[in-house]
């Protein structure tokens, strides 16, 4: 990294999370430069069997512009795109980092029984693995339960926070019910854990992601 403040890339797949992302990063990396970059199209695309098999190569490329244009580290935002984050950084020099592996961490040591929560099928399978991932580094071995919850994304996705949150905090009620710790898949589910009060923990990515990536690079 260079001796100036960092420079960081945020490497998104919705609008919605680059002014979130921006907030923590001035609260964690304050002096950072914050570039973004957006492919909206990304998740849509993972479900698509016509043009998933582009979205790593789109990845790539993005990473490689953040790295032109001197980034000191990347953070992917979407935890459907989790599982590229190596072959990119290796492809494009600069490290690249997981939004949800310190969530991750956090998960595995919080309980027995996991419980993940998401909004769309394509977070959901990436997070399990992750979990599973960060459960065997760690030398645990959790139950996981997961469940899509229905109809969140499209409000979301339409503009309608209200009723996404409605939906994530209902979810959130009953997984807690029989899990020991709650985990919201993605980063843009955070504002949904303010909506509710529950006896278990409930985990974000967002700020732990941040502060991960703060502590990278040594700030």
């Amino acid at each position: 990294m260079s001796s100036s403040a960092p420079r960081i890339a945020f490497l998104h797949t919705g609008a919605v999370n680059i002014g979130p992302f921006g907030a923590l990063a001035a609260e964690f990396l304050p002096g950072a430069t914050v570039v973004n970059y957006l492919d909206d199209r990304i998740v849509a695309d993972l479900g698509d069997p016509a043009r998933a098999d582009s979205v790593p190569e789109r990845i790539d490329d993005l990473v490689r512009a953040a790295a032109a244009g001197g980034a000191d580290a990347v953070m992917f935002t979407c935890s459907s795109i989790s599982e590229l984050a190596a072959p990119a950084a290796a492809a494009a020099g600069v490290p690249v980092l997981r939004v949800d592996e310190a969530m991750a961490d956090a998960a595995v040591r919080s309980g027995r029984r996991v419980r993940v929560l998401a909004t769309l099928p394509t977070t959901c399978r990436p997070t399990l693995g992750l979990l599973q991932e960060r459960a065997a580094l760690a030398g645990v071995e959790p139950e996981f339960s997961s469940e899509v919850i229905e109809g969140a994304f499209a409000a979301v996705a339409g503009g309608d926070r209200e009723t996404h949150d409605r939906l994530v905090a209902a979810a959130i009620v009953r997984g807690a019910a029989e899990a020991d710790v709650i985990v919201l898949a993605q980063a843009s589910m955070a504002s949904a854990a303010d909506a509710v009060t529950v006896d278990v923990p409930v985990l974000t990515s967002p700020r732990l992601g941040v502060e991960r990536l703060a502590e990278a690079l040594g700030v």
